[in-house]
């Protein structure tokens, strides 16, 4: 009946639009929505206009595919495009009268609310502090469903550029940054469960269903689109994070703050990203955090300061003090990479890849902890082997190891594949495989590798 009814338009011409009553809209739902599939929303706009108007109670998909209506309407528009802009706001308004909730009865509030904010941004519908207002609505009432890494950057970026027109204060752009990127951190993480559970059937030989393929190249795509926008997002707040900036700020109001776990958390935790941990003042967030509440965090920040006061036993000690309190696997895998990276700035490159791989344990995608250790074996070349041969050989095993970050991590793919190319290029050539006639042998390093590689075949 209902392609019928379209085929039916099509051939005669007559209109089932602007009869303003509700006994038309069924109709006229069946025909946008069948234009609106094959992306015809130039046809699709007169009858999606009437259901829209007369009974926009009928369907969410009067919402779903308007939404797509007018921003195709907005951007093919040669003169005009007010109408449409403003319509688009409107039906954002509407959509959240009409239909809030999923068919699961999940709340969509956020996710209509960011979407709007972002439309006021892209489209200049009001003022910047208005979208600012409607997207801190969207973060207040229902986060859950507030999840595109486009819209929390935006959301981030225009609290930013009120903090730069004077009507943000510094402290509360900060707290704005600390609760956009924790938000980042869990979505990012809710994705990378999932793609994880993938690879691992991968690591143990089984084949995937076509599902999961298709499952897996969607979530590496929105994984490498929070890399991205999460990346976008440090860059904007390192303008304003030195540690001129954080210790005055930290400092006014760290009394005010003394009992307070969440705030002296997020202190700690951007003083140590910003490498600002020799201030005295990094060392009271951290008692006064461990005093209140003693936690993975806390206990990891007490294990630097060990590692400042050149105490690297108490060091260890809090590191795996601080594992033992966390109880999340993703939150871990971070943990041990810090202390991979902390290993490695001390040279001790055995220590530091043992924790890289556990963080792998925990995290199989984590394609910076599978970099760190190629960037172990590259650096240590001209430390195995026994000739310039075998020495250089170590190139293939960092190459190798790096080419495993590509593969897992869509958010470093770029950067690890321009690792593997350089380390290729210092790898033994073909001309020298053949000079010295050991294609297709393994080489094995008897230094703190304690692996082996094969040399490829010509």
């Amino acid at each position: 009946m209902r392609l019928f009814i379209f085929f039916m338009v099509l051939s005669t011409g007559t209109s089932l639009f602007a009869q303003g009553d509700k006994s038309s809209c069924p109709a006229n739902l069946s025909i946008f929505a069948e234009f609106a599939k094959v992306k015809n929303y130039d046809s699709a706009y007169t009858p999606w206009k009437e259901v829209w108007t007369v009974c926009p109670e009928l369907n969410v998909a009067t919402f779903k595919y308007g939404e797509r209506i007018l921003k195709h309407k907005i951007s093919e528009a040669t003169d005009d495009k007010t109408t449409y802009q403003a319509e688009l706001i409107q039906l954002y308004d509407d959509w959240l009268t009409h239909f809030p909730n999923a068919k699961s009865g999940a709340s969509e509030v956020g996710s209509i609310l960011s979407s709007k904010a972002q439309s006021m941004i892209d489209y200049n519908q009001g003022t910047l502090q208005e979208a600012f207002e409607v997207f801190d609505q969207a973060f207040t009432q229902d986060p859950n469903s507030f999840t595109s890494p486009n819209q929390l950057y935006t959301y981030f970026k225009t609290t930013y550029e009120l903090y730069k027109a004077g009507t943000t204060s510094t402290e509360d752009l900060f707290t704005k940054y600390e609760e956009v990127s924790e938000k980042f951190e869990l979505e990012q993480n809710k994705l990378t469960k999932k793609l994880d559970a993938i690879l691992t059937k991968l690591d143990e030989g089984q084949a995937l269903t076509s599902r999961e393929q298709r499952s897996k190249r969607v979530y590496e795509t929105n994984v490498l689109a929070f890399s991205t926008y999460s990346n976008n997002l440090e860059a904007i707040i390192s303008q304003e994070s030195s540690c001129e900036n954080l210790i005055p700020l930290y400092r006014k109001n760290f009394e005010e703050n003394r009992g307070d776990s969440v705030w002296l958390n997020r202190a700690a935790s951007r003083m140590d990203a910003k490498e600002c941990s020799d201030d005295p003042l990094f060392v009271e967030l951290v008692e006064a955090l461990h005093a209140i509440n003693p936690s993975a965090n806390s206990a990891y920040y007490l294990g630097l300061l060990k590692d400042k006061a050149n105490d690297s036993q108490a060091a260890l000690a809090y590191y795996e003090e601080s594992l033992t309190l966390e109880q999340d696997k993703y939150r871990k895998a971070e943990i041990l990479y810090k202390i991979a990276v902390k290993f490695n700035k001390k040279g001790l490159k055995s220590k530091s890849r043992s924790y890289a791989y556990r963080a792998l344990k925990n995290r199989p995608s984590m394609g910076k902890a599978y970099m760190l250790i190629a960037s172990l074996y590259a650096s240590s070349a001209n430390d195995c082997g026994t000739t310039q041969f075998e020495k250089r050989a170590v190139y293939w095993l960092a190459a190798n190891t790096a080419r495993k970050a590509a593969a897992v991590d869509s958010g470093v793919k770029k950067t690890a594949l321009k690792l593997v190319e350089s380390y290729e290029g210092r790898a033994p050539s073909k001309t020298d495989i053949f000079t010295e006639g050991r294609a297709g042998e393994t080489i094995t390093f008897s230094c703190w590798i304690a692996d082996s590689v094969t040399v490829p075949q010509l």
